[in-house]
């Protein structure tokens, strides 16, 4: 059974099921204000590897990742370029999905967006304030977290030590609200922002409470499995974790989430500290799925750099991968090895090990080599099974970068007569453009190919 590191425990637990042979997933999505970079993009590839992973055990996953589709960042943007906010969030969504589409990411069972469960929202915070959990101020409804004994068990800290404003994204009515930490549930509009009518006013709901309503919503009390990046965990994982335990309800069962992507110093990736590299930039000038091979070779937890060198390693790695896949195409379909299936299962069961886990690939791809050379076809067809089955369940497609498009060929075979010709200095600036697009450019005795 799968053991994962529980945030809420602070320990690797089993991920224990509410409903045998299910899996209830809750992913905290993007809010749509912007192009996705490259730690969005670590968030969702970790959770699609997780649920793949978890289908090909045999399970079958529901899994909800939510779209945010009205919060201050996105008003912010809309007044700053005299736009409608829905112009922001419907182009910009559509660019996160051109994006995850790109990286191979299994497209949610459930995706709501947020404006669409405002109505649930109200209902709630009505609750809240009822059972005595929520007050009013001059600019909105506030969440009264003194309210809650256990807050602040995501924060790995008591009450009294969190930072003022409760880590808001910006603090609103800090001199009227009762603890610091106190967050907005319902914030009163201004002229010219986006409302909704409210029994308080109108306004718009709190980011922190758009989650834990459509979480509970889609998926119910109790669902498995709350998932994120590190920087959610607080205060927004435990801002929405605060208002279930209010509102007397099972919230998430086990709390993962992913490390950072940081800078060559460091430092988190994030829009806020602008030293964000663009996951659609990434993905334009390499293959697709090398982001995927990077991210599986870093522990989920860890921080990760995106460099210049792993990025041409994992380039390396999948040339050698497709390769193996086109020396093997032909051979005959056969039963994969039951042993390497269970050390991978092994590996994958521990926390989500994908660095062991691509290890175990790449030798079992070693030794399908070795039994190929050796005339074993019995070992072999073993073998490239049992390779299917763990990029199956990694989420990675051998070959996929075979298509190259029309110009990259075009400019490959002026190479070559270049070459021919013996016009070395042609031949050699063709290469360099081929590279600075992206190719990886290889000439042998039968001619020049090109590959991401």
């Amino acid at each position: 059974m799968l053991h994962l590191y529980d945030s809420a425990t602070r320990q690797v637990r089993e991920l224990a099921l509410r409903e045998p042979g299910k899996v209830s997933i809750y992913l905290c999505g993007p809010t749509v204000y912007g192009p996705p970079h490259l730690g969005h993009g670590r968030a969702t590839l970790v959770y699609d590897v997780l649920r793949r992973y978890l289908e090909w055990t045999g399970l079958e996953v529901r899994f909800v990742s939510n779209i945010t589709d009205i919060e201050d960042k996105i008003i912010e943007r809309a007044q700053r370029e005299n736009r409608p906010w829905e112009d922001i969030t419907t182009k910009c969504e559509a660019v996160w999905w051109e994006a995850m589409d790109a990286v191979n990411f299994q497209r949610p069972t459930d995706t709501p967006h947020a404006t669409e469960y405002v109505d649930e929202m109200i209902e709630m915070i009505s609750d809240l304030i009822e059972r005595g959990h929520a007050y009013t101020t001059d600019d909105g409804i506030y969440f009264d977290v003194q309210s809650v004994p256990d807050y602040g068990l995501l924060a790995y800290q008591s009450l009294d030590d969190m930072r003022a404003g409760g880590g808001e994204r910006e603090v609103h009515g800090a001199a009227a609200k009762r603890h610091p930490a106190d967050f907005v549930l319902w914030k009163l509009s201004k002229p010219g922002e986006p409302a909704w009518p409210a029994p308080w006013g109108d306004g718009r709901p709190g980011w922190h409470s758009e989650c834990v309503v459509m979480s509970l919503g889609i998926l119910g009390e109790g669902f498995d499995l709350h998932g994120g990046g590190q920087d959610l965990r607080f205060p927004h994982h435990e801002n929405e974790r605060a208002q279930a335990v209010a509102l007397g309800q099972r919230f998430a069962n086990h709390w993962m989430h992913n490390g950072f992507v940081v800078d060559a110093e460091g430092e988190k990736m994030s829009k806020s500290l602008g030293n964000v590299s663009n996951l659609l930039d990434l993905i334009e000038h390499y293959d697709p799925r090398t982001y995927r091979m990077v991210l599986l070779q870093s522990h989920y937890r860890s921080p990760v750099k995106i460099t210049q060198d792993n990025l041409d390693a994992a380039v390396k790695a999948l040339a050698g991968l497709d390769a193996f896949a086109a020396r093997t195409s032909e051979v005959p379909t056969a039963h994969p090895d039951g042993s390497v299936l269970a050390e991978f299962r092994s590996l994958m069961d521990d926390d989500l090990d994908t660095p062991r886990a691509t290890a175990l690939l790449f030798d079992t791809v070693r030794a399908a080599n070795a039994a190929l050379d050796a005339g074993d076809d019995e070992r072999t067809g073993a073998l490239v099974a049992t390779i299917d089955e763990i990029c199956t369940a990694l989420g990675l497609e051998l070959g996929a970068s075979d298509e190259v498009p029309t110009d990259a060929i075009d400019k490959a075979a002026t190479l070559d007569a270049a070459r021919a010709a013996k016009d070395y200095a042609t031949a050699d600036a063709l290469r360099a453009e081929l590279q600075a697009d992206g190719w990886t450019v290889e000439t042998g005795p039968s001619g020049t190919t090109v590959r991401r």
